[in-house]
């Protein structure tokens, strides 16, 4: 059970979420998010998962391996919003988690009562539509709030009649 959303409510604007990753639809999924945003007065969020499995070494090493990691993410997430700044003059909310995405989605969506839509975009290749969009069809991992998939393979002249 999600928490009441707010952002219909005065102070409170609606937020769109997407997700940063190394997936090559990531960036579709941000277009139309950031578009969407624009268009109804609402707030871009950008979140970064930092996956855990990566940091089961020594001490030193993981300390090491983690700050790279975190410097990884907000490379992503700076690249990601300086061409949403330059594009369409919004300043993204950037948010850097460290845990198993789907859970950290969750989260954040429960954190943030203003968060109203998930935005995720599915690949276009043989290898299915991407891991977040294929976790939306497993058990159990549905979000608790609307989530709208964008195909990879749509145009920026697609997106904007869309947005």
């Amino acid at each position: 059970m999600v928490s009441k959303r707010l952002s219909k409510e005065a102070g409170h604007r609606r937020k769109f979420l997407a997700i940063i990753d190394d997936t090559p639809e990531c960036e579709r999924a941000v277009a139309y998010a950031s578009k969407r945003a624009r268009s109804t007065s609402g707030v871009l969020v950008l979140l970064y998962v930092i996956e855990p499995d990566d940091f089961q070494h020594w001490l030193g090493v993981e300390k090491i391996m983690r700050e790279e990691a975190t410097a990884t993410a907000n490379a992503a997430l700076d690249g990601h919003a300086a061409k949403v700044r330059e594009n369409l003059g919004i300043e993204p909310e950037l948010v850097v988690r460290e845990g198993r995405p789907a859970e950290e989605i969750h989260k954040l969506i429960e954190d943030d009562q203003d968060i109203a839509i998930l935005v995720l975009a599915a690949g276009a290749g043989k290898e299915g539509p991407g891991p977040l969009v294929a976790s939306i069809a497993g058990k159990g991992a549905a979000f608790p709030i609307p989530v709208t998939v964008v195909p990879q393979n749509l145009s920026d002249e697609d997106i904007d009649s869309l947005a």
